[in-house]
């Protein structure tokens, strides 16, 4: 069972994570362990292009591994971002991007975690990032 629910973790983003309720993320479904969460398309999100900016993708990949983190080890407010990788591999469509997050490793001081983004209707994932979040002691 999850550690923090749909709810709570939207909660999180409203009240506590303005950036990302700015730009309309918000949690799909968390399990123990896993996460998705839904950045809706907006046409202030395209580049020079005509594809989705990199930058919102990094968003919401990193707002997903902070949700699967959450989701494992409950509310740890200061849990943060100690590292963070991320591949692009396809041009999105302009749809919604889903990131489906999961737990790979849980330490005693840190977790990590990987992310594929993919346009939603489209199973082709556009990005794939992993990432280590560090846990401060309890």
């Amino acid at each position: 069972m999850s550690q923090i629910t749909v709810e709570r973790f939207n909660e999180i983003i409203r009240d506590e994570l303005p950036w990302a309720h700015e730009l309309g993320m918000t949690a799909d479904s968390i399990g123990k362990g896993t996460a998705v969460l839904r950045l809706p398309f907006g046409g202030n999100m395209i580049r020079p292009g005509g594809t989705v900016a990199g930058p919102f993708m990094m968003a919401l990949a990193d707002a997903a591994m902070y949700a699967v983190v959450l989701s494992a080890i409950g509310e740890v407010q200061l849990a943060v971002t100690t590292s963070f990788n991320i591949n692009f591999l396809h041009r999105p469509v302009p749809a919604d991007l889903l990131a489906e997050g999961r737990v790979l490793k849980i330490g005693k001081r840190l977790v990590v975690s990987d992310v594929t983004v993919h346009s939603e209707g489209h199973t082709e994932p556009v990005a794939h990032a992993t990432g280590t979040y560090s846990v401060p002691p309890r």
